[in-house]
This record gives C-alpha cells, sequence and structure tokens, in this order.
C-alpha cells in the first residue's frame, strides 16, 4: 500500500477546500504515473547541457526530420482563444487578479510560476483564487476600504502558468518525497476547475514554462490524457501554450507542436527566459558573451531568428504566435517617463504585429489599449488573427539561432550595478513571498534576476569580461560594489527597506555570482530558505 499523503506546509482558512482527500489524491496518483519520468527528463537535460560543454553545438534534430517535413495541422482551436490580440500576465493575487481579468485583454496568464514566489500560502491560496474566478465570487478590499470585483460583461480568458519541471513541492510527500511543483499546480488545478470551466463556457488552459524540446512535450501530453480520462472531460479539452523561452526549445518548434497536437493552440516568446537560457547553456564559451541586459534587444540576430522561425513554425501548422513582454509599469508621478515608454512598446509591439504574431504580452492594465491597438490596426478587416500569413520568406539556419552578436554592445558599469540591484532586490521580494517586483517602471520576475546574476557571474569569469573603459569584472569589484548599491537599495526603499530579508538577500547573490561553479536557477537555491 502507498504510504499516506503527507501536508507539511501550514494551514490556513479556506485550504481545506483545495486540500480535500480526493484532490490530494488525483495529485498523489499524478506523481506516481509521471514523476519518475520527470526525473529522467531532468537527467537528460543535464545530459545535454555536458554535450554543449564539450563543445557540441544544437541544430535541428535529424531524427524528427519526417515530422518537420510532413503534412499536418493541429486539432482546431477553441472560440474563446481565436483572438489573442492582448495578453495580460500576473500571479495568482486576488488583487490582480481581479485587475486583470478587468483589463480588457483577451487573455489573462494567471502565473503560478516566475512572477509567484512559491511560498506555501501563494500556491494554495492561488488555487483558490482560481476556482472564485471561475465561480465570478472572487473580490478584495484593501486596508484603506477600496473594493476590487469582477465587472459585468467580458473578461479575459484565462491560462495558468505551473512550475517549471526543476521545481519540487516539499510542502506535499507523497510516499515521503516531496512532489513536483508542476504537478502539483496541474493536478490541483485540473481536479477542481477542469469541469468548472468547460461549465462557464471556456476550458482548463495552460501556458507551460521553461520547456527544453519536445521529450518534454509528450510528458505533459500524456498528462493530459490521463488526466481527461481520470475526470471524465472530452479528450482535447485541455488546451495548452507552449513559452519558446529555453535556447534548446527553439530548435525543436514543430516536433513541440506536433506532440502536444491535439491540446496545443499556440507558442509564446518568452523573451527573458530565453535570453537567461542562452546564457546558461553557453556560460563556459567567451563567444557568446553578452552586454548589458538592456542592450540585447529583440532585433539582436539572435532573438529576430528565433522569433521570425517561430512565427512561421506556428502558421505552418494552424498554431497562435505570442510575442514577448512588455514589461513597462507607467508611472503616476512622471508623463514624460510614461511618453517615452509607451512610445517604446509601441513601436515593440508593432514590430510583432509586422512579423506576424497574433498578439502580445504586456505587464501592466495601462498597456492593454496600445498593444489592442497596435494588431487590431494590423489585422485585416475582420479577421482576430493572421494566422494566414504563411512567413515563407523565412528561413532560418542553426547558426542563425546561436548568432550572439549585439551590434555596438557594451558591459558598463552602470549595467554592472544596476544588475546587482535588481537582483538583490528582487531575491529579497521573492523569499518575502512577492514573485512580481515592480522596480525602475519595469515588472521585474525571476528571469530577470536570473539574467542580472548570470551575467555577472559570465563577466567574472571570462577575460573578455570587461567594461567599456577597460577595467576587467572581477569579485573584487563586485563585492566592493554591493556595499554601495546597498545604500542605494536603503534610500530608495526608506521606511519600507527591511534588513533581515536583505541580507538574505546579498547574501545568496553574492554566493551565486562570485561562485565557481555555475548554478542552474537562482529560484532552487533561494527555496531552500523559505519555511
Amino acid at each position: 500500500m502507498p504510504l499516506p499523503i503527507e501536508v507539511t506546509g501550514p494551514s490556513q482558512s479556506g485550504f481545506e477546500s483545495i486540500l480535500t482527500p480526493e484532490a490530494l489524491e488525483f495529485v498523489a496518483d499524478l506523481n506516481r504515473e509521471f514523476n519518475p519520468r520527470r526525473k529522467e527528463l531532468l537527467a537528460r537535460r543535464h545530459q545535454l547541457h555536458d554535450e554543449i560543454q564539450s563543445g557540441k553545438r544544437p541544430a535541428f534534430l535529424e531524427e524528427t526530420r519526417a515530422i518537420r517535413e510532413g503534412d499536418w495541422q493541429i486539432a482546431p482551436l477553441p472560440d474563446d482563444l481565436q483572438d489573442r490580440r492582448s495578453e495580460i500576465t500576473g500571479p495568482v493575487d486576488r488583487k490582480m487578479m481581479i485587475n486583470a481579468l478587468n483589463s480588457g485583454a483577451y487573455v489573462f496568464m494567471a502565473d503560478l510560476e516566475d512572477s509567484n514566489s512559491p511560498h506555501w500560502h501563494n500556491q494554495i491560496q492561488g488555487q483558490i483564487n482560481l476556482r472564485d474566478a471561475y465561480d465570478r465570487t472572487i473580490s478584495f478590499t484593501n486596508p484603506a476600504g477600496k473594493h476590487y470585483a469582477l465587472k459585468d460583461g467580458r473578461l479575459a480568458v484565462m491560462l495558468v502558468r505551473p512550475r517549471g519541471l526543476h521545481m519540487e513541492e516539499k510542502h506535499l510527500l507523497v510516499e515521503g518525497k516531496s512532489t513536483s511543483g508542476s504537478l502539483l499546480d496541474v493536478g490541483l488545478y485540473l481536479f477542481h476547475n477542469a469541469q468548472r470551466s468547460l461549465n462557464a463556457g471556456t476550458g482548463p488552459y495552460f501556458y507551460l514554462p521553461k520547456m527544453e524540446g519536445h521529450l518534454e512535450a509528450r510528458w505533459f501530453n500524456d498528462i493530459f490524457t490521463w488526466s481527461e480520462q481520470r475526470l471524465d472531460i472530452p479528450h482535447g479539452s485541455i488546451k495548452v501554450t507552449v513559452l519558446i523561452e529555453t535556447i534548446l526549445a527553439a530548435f525543436e518548434m514543430e516536433e513541440i507542436l506536433h506532440e502536444l497536437r491535439d491540446h496545443i493552440t499556440g507558442l509564446n516568446a518568452g523573451r527573458w527566459d530565453y535570453m537567461f537560457s542562452a546564457i546558461k547553456k553557453f556560460h563556459h564559451d567567451p563567444d557568446f558573451l553578452w552586454p548589458d541586459r538592456s542592450q540585447v534587444t529583440m532585433t539582436v540576430p539572435m532573438m529576430r531568428a528565433y522569433t521570425e522561425l517561430m512565427v512561421r513554425t506556428c502558421h505552418k501548422r494552424g498554431a497562435h504566435a505570442i510575442g514577448g513582454m512588455a514589461a513597462f509599469i507607467p508611472s503616476r508621478k512622471d508623463a514624460e517617463i510614461n511618453r517615452t515608454a509607451l512610445a517604446k512598446v509601441h513601436e515593440d509591439k508593432e514590430r510583432e504585429a509586422n512579423d506576424g504574431f497574433d498578439g502580445s504580452w504586456v505587464a501592466h492594465p495601462d498597456l492593454v489599449p496600445t498593444c489592442t491597438e497596435v494588431f487590431s490596426t494590423q489585422f485585416e478587416d475582420g479577421r482576430v488573427n493572421q494566422k494566414h500569413r504563411m512567413r515563407e520568406d523565412v528561413n532560418v539556419a542553426p547558426e542563425q539561432l546561436l548568432d550572439f552578436t549585439v551590434p555596438g554592445g557594451k558591459i558598463t558599469e552602470a549595467g554592472v550595478r544596476l544588475n546587482i540591484r535588481i537582483g538583490i532586490q528582487y531575491i529579497q521580494a521573492w523569499l518575502r513571498g512577492n514573485g512580481a517586483v515592480a522596480l525602475y517602471n519595469l515588472m521585474e520576475d525571476a528571469a530577470t534576476a536570473e539574467i542580472s546574476r548570470s551575467q555577472i557571474w559570465q563577466w567574472i569569469q571570462h577575460p573578455e569580461g570587461k567594461l567599456d573603459d577597460g577595467r576587467k569584472v572581477t569579485v573584487a569589484m563586485i563585492q566592493s560594489m554591493i556595499p554601495e548599491e546597498l545604500v542605494v537599495i536603503r534610500t530608495e526603499h526608506g521606511a519600507s527597506y527591511h534588513e533581515e530579508s536583505t541580507l538574505q538577500a546579498t547574501q545568496l547573490f553574492e554566493t551565486l555570482v562570485v561562485s565557481d561553479t555555475f548554478e542552474e536557477f537562482l529560484t532552487t537555491q533561494a527555496y531552500d530558505l523559505i519555511e
């Protein structure tokens, strides 16, 4: 007989409605069935990474050539996912969910992953919030008495992003062992909301993060088929969009679509995680050394190749191509900051629309009208997407996906210092339970913190890691800058500065950037520090 299922996370009011015996058994069965394969897939990731470290370059897979050259299409898309001109993202925080659903965006990506710190409270309260959103009972009143509730009429269609394959959930034990964060998030959501969402005229929809190849897509597909049978809902009811946010997945986009063809609706250009993945996979190679993060725009060669290939691949197979994040957070105090930033957002979305994307992401409700207007202008009369644009002019070779050239790119002292401040402040907020952090008018999540710390690590490690004034980035330089930037952080935060968590974040950040070895994810290290 299996060992009992044990919940070790702290209980709060309402949690019992999510963590029912039946729901826990469903999650436990998912883990028994699929967790061994997850661990095999993670081992395969490390094997491929070791091969890259030994000099192997990724390429399109010869063994799947027949799939790429075959004549096939994904299953038809449901009506409520035909129009995705504007998509808003954010954590499963109650107030933020209400604002996102009311925002006028066509899709809301409700995030249990990178913009949601995986405290037990956040994960389970998030599930409560998702359920209440379908029941249209979700509401929130802040300490000042302001009330938030869902508006009448059209709301954004909800897609849920679970945690990636690498994340464990230590607060739920199955047979004495921690469970998969992915399987917990997917399992609880499906158990409580699969039929609920169908009854509401929509469906159980997901965004899938950090996938590295088609075998991982097959794993998810098998999970969904198993769940549909177990929950007695029609095959293909579960629909997903896959974030292409790892550099290896870019070489297997067609194969990912094929593996998930009964369940998939499209691919998304997850730009920040994609940049982090590129640094992570090639951190050992001095030819793959990027300048300041702000200089690595979507127009540099490898990012351009990746996004154009995505549009062609998706439209060839009847899927949507969804553009990347506009992370700008409007200022309530500085109209000039807003004017300049909104012009850049407009330019970014216009480029995506012209390239053939069917919609794009924003991080704030104030950006929804801009995104919607840009794509509406691009679409031909009567169309709600542009999947008819085949982009047959695009022909991307493997070496183009690996062209790290950034014309005129420089490593600057200001860029190093900004990485330090963003890294420390983000980790500090994450440790205290906040995974979506507004810093310097941008919404930062785990991906941008990962870029910040990995860039500094790489600049230290390579002789070519020099500032534009010729100084080498060294451990001593970073260790001298950190106390100086802590003074800036303390000044900026004022009365809200939190000494203990900032010290803890600083220690973790410094350990990550000065270590001789490169840690795969800062979040797995930080997870050990939270209760």
